[in-house]
């Protein structure tokens, strides 16, 4: 076979085939790819440098056989990789709206420092009305997902979670847009606790803000990787893994640390990440409306959420 290819005449694919444009040098990655399916195929070709580009050539004798192989396999693969990874779009100015929101979580602790008397409440026990009580949430006050959130054992506590919190949080509302963002934090938050209450004892109860910081780092990590313009490559997952790093550093350390209500809010925040990451490629960033709405609905979900704690008894 390769002395009847030597003797033959030796024709350009891109000119002679319409595989590729007409007349065009091919990029050195797209020779390399026609390379392995005509060498799979078992059809002779060379590859020629030009000063525009590369040309690949084969035997006049197998101009069939190689345009049917580079037309299938062009055809099979011309929508890979999928045209999902896409640019970020560009920041939001919004720190300012972030932080108001971290400031009234910290006046809110100092509330609860206080001995107030609040309706059929003498002297209201916050952490007793509002922690994540397993048993309490299994038996129907599916609200101390929400309250749970809000609550703090002590100033080291919340300082904690608000230095942390606090940058991805920032950064991720300024990515998504402040309503967006913060309603995709809460709901990763209470999705954690649900799932941490039903993989625990009933006897199980937590507090803490922490579920949903994890929430935020999932929710970055995924968003990032799918903004990532380095599709198919090891680096996309750059992200996912800085992020797993944080959780390891930062979310097993303490004594009184609770690894599954971490472990779960991420994983949570990386679910949702991923949906809301393919819903922006493809349907556009959220208006302000939309935006202001969701800011809002997530405002009435805690605020409705104490108001059962306080009075559905």
């Amino acid at each position: 076979m390769e002395r009847e290819a030597e003797q033959s005449e030796w024709l350009s694919i891109p000119a002679e085939l319409g595989v590729w444009r007409e007349n065009s040098p091919l990029p050195e990655r797209r020779v390399r790819l026609w390379a392995l399916v005509l060498e799979a195929r078992g059809i002779p070709f060379r590859t020629e440098k030009s000063e525009d580009g590369w040309l690949i050539l084969v035997p006049d004798d197998f101009l069939i056989a190689a345009r049917d192989e580079l037309r299938l396999f062009e055809k099979e693969n011309h929508a890979w990789p999928p045209h999902i990874y896409h640019q970020a779009p560009p920041l939001k100015e919004n720190a300012i709206s972030t932080l108001s929101v971290l400031i009234l979580l910290a006046t809110f602790h100092n509330i609860t420092r206080l001995d107030i008397a609040i309706a059929n409440h003498a002297s209201v026990d916050w952490q007793a009305l509002g922690s994540g009580n397993a048993a309490r949430i299994l038996s129907g006050e599916w609200w101390r997902l929400v309250t749970a959130l809000t609550l703090h054992a002590d100033a080291a506590h919340l300082l904690g979670n608000l230095a942390i919190g606090g940058i991805f949080t920032i950064w991720l509302c300024r990515q998504l847009g402040s309503g967006l963002a913060w309603s995709l934090i809460l709901l990763s938050g209470i999705l954690g606790n649900l799932t941490n209450v039903y993989l625990n004892q009933p006897q199980h109860s937590s507090i803490g803000a922490s579920t949903a910081v994890f929430g935020a780092v999932g929710i970055l990590a995924a968003v990032n990787m799918l903004h990532h313009p380095y599709a198919l490559q090891g680096r996309r997952i750059l992200p996912v893994a800085a992020a797993l790093s944080l959780l390891a550093i930062l979310g097993t350390e303490g004594k009184n640390t609770d690894l599954g209500a971490h472990l779960f809010g991420f994983i949570s925040g990386i679910a949702l990440g991923f949906i809301t990451g393919l819903s922006t490629a493809r349907f556009g960033q959220p208006q302000k409306f939309l935006n202001v709405f969701l800011a809002m609905t997530s405002a009435a979900v805690v605020l409705g959420a104490w108001w059962l704690a306080l009075f559905a008894r």
